[in-house]
């Protein structure tokens, strides 16, 4: 039996065997999984830049609940979205964010933020930054966000009229850069008429250089640097500096400005108007880790889930012509979209629920046990590292007919597949995350996804999507899934 202060993560973890009563609880030990080496464990047998796939083949070979080894760490691999919902719904009192990745931020002087607080930190903040993405907020600014919407459709237009080739996620993180910095920090950052990639490059070098160290077995920089490492601390330098300067920025404003600590417009003012009554325990700190929070996830993650986007619709061309019909029907002109004609896009919404499906950024999540628990009928003990195989069940049939097909008429309402499964669907694949750790930025990211899509399609012939090689496009994890390479070309519509 489970200890008295264990949790458990079902109404029952212990499985009747046959009537013979409960079953003994297994151990990890216990579990299949792939054999390891000493020291190393299974670290050598995967691929950086492939390892959610690594673990989506394992999930596979051994089934939904498998062991691994990471250097000194143990880890649980789940692909059971049910199991994996109900770990996501025990946070943060089971569960806490991979330690792993803090310490590296932290290394690197990282200011705790809403992604890595935790506990009474963490529920401060989340109330603060939920408030600030409200969908009322992001209708207050939605004349900024399709501004930027309109730089972006004049950066294409020059592209098609000279018959240049565009680099889709440069121009993507060039859009979501703009966004993020006017919705959350109130900063012109105008990346894509000024050409300056500066930002992007050292935000790309920071995600990766994140990643790789929190994966490595061995900490090798605390004993020596190789020149990548060199040029992450660079880079962290030059983003604190920056994130110093939105912060300063914002005080001058204030202070110019008292009536702002009552009625700020943005993130970065109410989090500072905050931090100066003291209600809510923010320090600075804290404003300047929500800043790096929301300047990290904010550009990577919507640009690629765009790219996957475009490039999925442009190789299914009966799902790109209904999404080109519904967005030249519905809302014609870029220049007057408004927040009603965004919400009437189904079919656009739901191409991007399918893309979110198939090519989910974050295809998986590694969590720390906080305690002893129990999940299905495996004890867990504490600090044993959850990982999360997200896309796992996404692409399996028995979930979801021709699962590795694009078809985005599956998430309709009006489906007579979707009418029966309910919420189903949305239970499988989650790609903002569960549970109380939902991702707060959903909203504000969905309608991105929008605006550029339906620009893009009311304004323009895509012509082509091609890969460096020719073939699928290659996923790369960089902190995210990346799509690597991807050049569109496009025609100005007539």
């Amino acid at each position: 039996m489970a200890a008295p202060m264990e949790q458990s993560l079902t109404a029952s973890p212990l499985t009747p065997a046959q009537g013979t009563g409960p079953r003994r609880l297994r151990q990890l030990a216990d579990l299949p999984g792939p054999r390891g080496w000493p020291v190393f464990g299974n670290s050598l047998q995967i691929k950086l830049a492939r390892i959610h796939r690594d673990f989506e083949r394992w999930s596979r070979q051994y089934g939904p609940l498998f062991r691994v080894r990471l250097g000194r760490s143990q880890v649980l691999a789940i692909a059971d979205h049910e199991l994996i919902n109900a770990v996501l719904r025990e946070r943060p009192e089971t569960f806490s964010r991979n330690e792993r990745l803090r310490e590296v931020g932290k290394e690197l002087g990282g200011r705790p933020g809403l992604f890595s607080a935790e506990g009474e930190a963490w529920r401060n903040q989340r109330r603060m930054v939920m408030a600030s993405f409200a969908p009322g907020h992001i209708r207050a600014y939605f004349p900024s966000l399709l501004g930027v919407t309109l730089r972006l459709q004049q950066r294409w237009l020059r592209a098609a009229q000279a018959g240049t080739a565009i680099d889709l996620q440069v121009d993507l993180k060039r859009f979501t850069l703009d966004t993020i910095a006017g919705l959350a920090f109130g900063s012109e950052v105008n990346s894509l008429e000024t050409d300056d990639d500066t930002i992007q490059r050292h935000l790309d070098t920071m995600l990766a250089g994140l990643f790789r160290r929190a994966m490595s077995p061995l900490p090798y920089w605390r004993v020596f640097k190789l020149p990548i490492d060199r040029r992450l601390e660079a880079s962290n330098q030059a983003i604190g500096a920056m994130i110093d300067g939105f912060v300063a920025r914002a005080r001058e404003r204030m202070l110019a400005d008292p009536q702002l600590f009552e009625q700020p417009r943005n993130l970065l003012e109410a989090m500072l108007a905050a931090s100066g009554k003291g209600d809510v325990g923010l320090s600075d700190a804290d404003v300047a880790g929500n800043v790096s929070t929301m300047l990290f996830a904010g550009e990577d993650t919507t640009a690629n889930t765009l790219s996957w986007l475009i490039y999925l619709l442009q190789r299914h061309p009966d799902a790109l012509r209904r999404a080109q019909q519904e967005v030249r029907r519905l809302a014609p002109d870029p220049a007057a979209f408004t927040l009603e004609q965004m919400g009437a896009l189904d079919y656009l919404e739901a191409c991007a629920s399918e893309a979110m499906r198939l090519k989910p950024v974050a295809p998986f999540l590694t969590l720390d046990t906080l305690q002893d628990t129990t999940v299905a009928d495996i004890r867990v003990p504490k600090g044993t590292v959850i990982w999360n195989v997200l896309r796992g069940d996404s692409l399996d049939e028995r979930h979801f007919a021709s699962a590795n097909a694009f078809e985005p008429e599956r998430w309709l309402s009006d489906s007579p597949a979707v009418a029966a499964a309910g919420s189903h669907a949305k239970r499988v694949a989650m790609p903002f995350g569960s549970g109380p750790r939902m991702c707060p930025g959903r909203y504000l990211a969905l309608l991105e996804i929008k605006l550029a899509m339906a620009m893009l399609l009311a304004r323009f012939e895509i012509r082509s999507v091609e890969t460096p090689d020719g073939g699928e496009a290659e996923e790369a994890m960089l902190f995210t899934m990346n799509p690597i390479g991807l050049r569109m070309r496009l025609a100005e519509r007539s």
